[in-house]
This record gives C-alpha cells, sequence and structure tokens, in this order.
C-alpha cells in the first residue's frame, strides 16, 4: 500500500495533512519528541503540538514516560478498526436522520416547483423571477 494510500484514508478519518504526516512518521521511526518531528518535518513546534493534541485525543498516538515527553503511533491495525467504528457510526446516524432529511427534501423541493410554474410568465411587462 502506497504511503498516499495510507494519507488518503487518515484523511477520511478527518485528520489534517499535518496530522497524517506525523502519524505516519512517528510510525516509521519510533518514539520522538516535539522538538525532533519538528526538526525532520520541518513545521514549527506550536504545529506539532497541535496535532500531537488531536492524534491524542483520537486515540492514534500515545505518550511515552520519558522526560521531555515523547510520542509514538498506535499500530495502523488500531487506527483501521477506529476508521471502521467512526465510518459505521456515521452510517448508523445517517440511517436514523433518513426519513427526516427525506421529508425536508421533499418540503424544499415542493416549494421550489410551485415557484417554477410562475417562472417564465410575464406580469405587467416584466418577468417574474
Amino acid at each position: 500500500m502506497s504511503e498516499k494510500r495510507i494519507l488518503k484514508a487518515l484523511n477520511s478519518f478527518g485528520l489534517t495533512k499535518n496530522d497524517a504526516v506525523i502519524y505516519i512518521f512517528l510510525a516509521k521511526r519510533g518514539t520522538h519528541k516535539i522538538r525532533d518531528i519538528a526538526s525532520v518535518l520541518n513545521l514549527t513546534e506550536s504545529n506539532i503540538h497541535k496535532s500531537l493534541k488531536d492524534l491524542l485525543n483520537r486515540k492514534l498516538v500515545k505518550t511515552s514516560s520519558e522526560y521531555p515527553l515523547g510520542f509514538v503511533a498506535v499500530p495502523f491495525e488500531q487506527v483501521i478498526k477506529l476508521i471502521i467504528e467512526v465510518k459505521k457510526e456515521q452510517a448508523k446516524s445517517l440511517q436514523a436522520s433518513k426519513e427526516e432529511l427525506l421529508s425536508t427534501w421533499r418540503s424544499i423541493t415542493e416549494k421550489a416547483s410551485s415557484k417554477t410554474f410562475i417562472l417564465g410568465q410575464k406580469k405587467k411587462g416584466k418577468e417574474l423571477l
């Protein structure tokens, strides 16, 4: 699997490009500190910190017990499981709101079709919009 495909999968999980690049870096190279990641990836430490916070919240990286704090990626198999769970939850949510969404859509399109009836007709020499 190419790295580009991995990036796409991570993006589908909602990761930013920086988040995905940092995850892949840690997965390939093991535990690293913010300063080291910033140096190798040519990103600012504040950008690295922001991305690591998001990756920690998503449970895609863990912290080491060292000081200063190091970060390590969880195995990609766990990431795939997390992505699958998120997609399943999204599908359940869409299924649960299906009827409401369809009803709203019908309401919108019915209003639009009733307005379409008068489009093109002229009133006192002016076209109706």
